[in-house]
């Protein structure tokens, strides 16, 4: 991994069975998939500090094939995101699950984690909320 003083954006990581990373257009979308927990956070984790190492990363996190969310992935994403935003980016979750919409919410994390239901085709979409 690429220590933090590094600006250098690191190679994007090779897909795992729980996170793999694709560029749309002008943003990054890091799939999760399975089970998100402290075994299998670090996982997540190597594809979210790749897409956040560049300036003004727009990263979107996928968890709509996630089946099990934890803290651990909950850490995950806040650290990312303030990775993003300390880069002067951003980074949003996609998630139709009502246990996931549940976790943000009863985490106090709804606002900084407004979901999208879908992934959107372009950042300019009006798939993206502009505040929750």
């Amino acid at each position: 991994m690429t220590p933090e003083s590094d600006d250098r954006a690191p190679e994007r990581p090779a897909a795992n069975p729980y996170a793999r990373t694709r560029v749309n257009g002008e943003f990054t979308v890091v799939e999760a998939v399975g089970e998100i927990d402290l075994a299998t956070a670090g996982f997540l984790a190597e594809h979210l500090d790749a897409a956040t190492a560049a300036d003004r990363p727009d990263v979107l996190v996928d968890l709509r094939q996630v089946e099990f969310f934890d803290c651990s992935g909950l850490r995950v994403l806040c650290r990312a995101e303030s990775r993003a935003r300390e880069r002067g980016g951003r980074l949003r979750v996609v998630t139709d699950a009502p246990r996931l919409h549940r976790l943000l919410r009863a985490c106090g994390l709804w606002r900084r984690f407004p979901p999208l239901l879908e992934s959107p085709e372009s950042p300019e979409s009006p798939g993206f909320p502009e505040k929750a």
